[in-house]
């Protein structure tokens, strides 16, 4: 069997999966709170999940993984929308503008990375389906001694009652007290703790509890809902590195101590942030993109995520217009080749095997090149649709007329090795700027020539070469 090695954020190092039970692997990731459309960030963690929930049915079979993907669909940013829309005039309670938010915002999301060939997760628990289980959680943590009323509604869980808190992240308590994302709430017995319950008003969406009608904090949620579904310990709990502190380091707390006999999550996985032409993405410097923005803009969803896997997943990810087009391009060659071949090989053992090595997407593409370069139809195609990049059928927006460059690559080829003898360039550089006029992209190494036609590319252009 495939040996699987990923980086532990907890033990700061590379790990071989060996999972709590090789018939039923379980993986969590922390999903959206769905208010608004998933923006380009968002969408990183879906696709390098994806990429592993794929590698894991792979390796263990398709009906011995399971994966889940949470919806927070009970938050402040959530109701500030339908508030803003009940000021505008929208009919309906607050209560109901809200459930009309959530439920319009996640068939958004689920469109949108369904357009990335992200599979959907076996499970898409929503917050508000397990508030029974939260205020259970809750319960226990006050009756073991790790949170306490404060008698006015809220329910706080005590930082110092646990004593590996900051082992996730690698920092100490009195260094996270500073720059912490702590929800205000009265009479904190130390400043790092943080809100499990809080009151609600009566229009907003609210549930009996014993501390009287309130809602959960946000961290209580993903430790209740992974532990309803794969118990007191699971292989895998991952998501973007802005949520190792507080909410990771907070989910770990709060599981650890209402379940002392497990692990919680054995492997957790950070993937690092995404840039947008090398500067942080941001409303204020417009270049803030939501994965639709993208997508209605003429972008394919395979370009956008073939864009994300040239680079691995804990290194900072910058999007350019020069990679988009340049993967674009790409793809139509790889689509032109895998077109020839039936759907009957498996995935090429380099890209597993790169994948395997701590998903090393980008050494996976580098594997796609070489099947390329070598004309494997077969495996190129089984490649490609393993790695989501491509469906049944060649996507619509790159069938076309299929042009074979073969020959023209061996011209050029030919050109080169004659100009080498003779020191005149002349011939290559014709005809390099030919293919460039019609629309072609011209990639020349040592070993050899590689012609991509690009978004522009013109067939009957070539009749001159």
């Amino acid at each position: 069997m495939t040996t699987i090695k990923l980086h532990n954020t907890r033990t700061r190092g590379k790990e071989v999966l060996n999972p709590i039970n090789p018939d039923d692997v379980r993986l969590y990731l922390c999903g959206p709170t769905v208010y608004d459309r998933a923006h380009l960030g968002n969408a990183r963690p879906v696709v390098v999940f994806d990429v592993l929930y794929r590698l894991l049915r792979h390796v263990y079979g398709t009906d011995h993984v399971t994966y889940a993907r949470n919806f927070t669909d009970v938050d402040d940013k959530i109701n500030a929308t339908a508030l803003a829309r009940k000021e505008a005039g929208a009919p309906g309670t607050l209560e109901e503008l809200v459930q009309e938010r959530t439920e319009e915002t996640i068939s958004w999301y689920l469109a949108d990375m369904a357009e990335l060939g992200a599979l959907e997760p076996d499970h898409m628990p929503r917050a508000t389906a397990y508030i029974p289980q939260m205020i259970a959680m809750i319960e226990e943590l006050i009756d073991k001694g790790h949170a306490y009323p404060d008698g006015a509604g809220h329910v706080l869980f005590s930082v110092k009652s646990y004593k590996d808190y900051g082992a996730l992240s690698g920092r100490s308590v009195d260094d996270m007290i500073a720059g912490a994302r702590v929800e205000v709430a009265d009479n904190k017995r130390d400043p790092m703790d943080f809100v499990l319950w809080k009151p609600s008003t009566d229009e907003l969406p609210g549930w009996d509890s014993p501390w009287g009608r309130g809602r959960p904090g946000w961290h209580i949620e993903c430790s209740a809902m992974s532990h309803e579904l794969f118990g007191d310990s699971f292989d895998i709990h991952g998501g973007g590195n802005d949520l190792m502190f507080p909410h990771h380091e907070n989910e770990i707390a709060q599981s650890c101590c209402a379940h002392p006999e497990g692990d919680f999550a054995k492997i957790w996985l950070h993937n690092e942030m995404l840039q947008v032409e090398g500067k942080k993405m941001s409303k204020s410097l417009g270049n803030f993109f939501t994965v639709r923005d993208l997508l209605d803009q003429g972008y394919p969803g395979e370009v956008i995520r073939l864009v994300f896997l040239q680079t691995h997943y804990r290194k900072p990810m910058d999007w350019t217009d020069k990679k988009a087009k340049e993967a674009e391009a790409t793809l139509r060659k790889w689509y032109q080749l895998a077109a020839t071949a039936l759907d009957n090989e498996e995935p090429y053992v380099g890209v597993i095997n790169a994948l395997s090595d701590d998903l090393n997407t980008a050494q996976a593409i580098a594997e796609l090149h070489q099947l390329s370069h070598a004309g494997d139809a077969a495996s190129m195609r089984a490649s490609l649709k393993f790695m989501g990049l491509m469906g049944a059928d060649t996507p619509t927006w790159a069938a076309g007329e299929n042009i074979d460059l073969t020959l023209y690559e061996r011209k050029l080829f030919d050109a080169r090795e004659v100009a080498m003898q003779s020191k005149d360039f002349s011939e290559v550089d014709r005809l390099k700027a030919a293919f460039v006029a019609a629309g072609v992209e011209v990639r020349m190494s040592k070993t050899g020539v590689e012609l991509v036609p690009g978004p522009s590319f013109d067939a009957s252009k070539l009749d001159a070469i």
